[in-house]
């Protein structure tokens, strides 16, 4: 067996040994079908995804997205999203969540885990949770602008003097 021989069947089995058969990288489906997969919406994760990993036999999962990114939903709550989110995956389950974040009143918390219980999806920060309509989560937000975008700048409302908030 000559040298080269030697050195191509051990790259081979280096190679064999060190991939994880159970991680999927794949470009055709893409993170929001992932998401739909275990039964979740695709508004959880920002548009212009690049890519996401899963390993199927742990859940574990990384979602990556264009740098860093924030918007503000319904003028009231502000996300953050780090340009990589992570956690474990199941049905009907997110667990272990890093990457995003809410601010209430003036303090940023880290969402940790986001279950769907029938149709709503309760948000948890660890002390505390909020449930959430899940067809709120149906549209997918863009970073800078949320769900109120127009060519990827903030819609200006008109307001309208005679409709009463109370």
């Amino acid at each position: 067996m000559s040298l080269t021989t030697v050195l191509t069947v051990f790259l081979f089995l280096s190679a064999v040994a060190t991939s994880s058969p159970a991680t999927i990288t794949d470009d055709a489906n893409s993170v929001y079908e992932a998401l739909e997969d275990f039964n979740f919406p695709i508004g959880l994760i920002p548009k212009g995804s690049l890519g996401y990993e899963l390993d199927q036999n742990s859940g574990k999962f990384r979602a990556f997205l264009n740098g860093s990114c924030s918007f503000s939903l319904e003028g009231s709550y502000q996300l953050s999203y780090k340009s990589t989110i992570s956690g474990y995956i199941s049905k009907n389950r997110l667990t272990s969540l890093t990457g995003v974040s809410v601010k209430v009143l003036f303090l940023w918390l880290n969402i940790v885990e986001v279950v769907r219980n029938g149709d709503d999806l309760e948000l948890s920060v660890g002390i505390a949770s909020a449930s959430f309509p899940i067809d709120n989560f149906f549209e997918c937000p863009q970073c800078g602008c949320g769900l109120d975008c127009v060519n990827g700048q903030v819609r200006k409302f008109k307001s309208n003097p005679f409709v009463s908030s109370s």
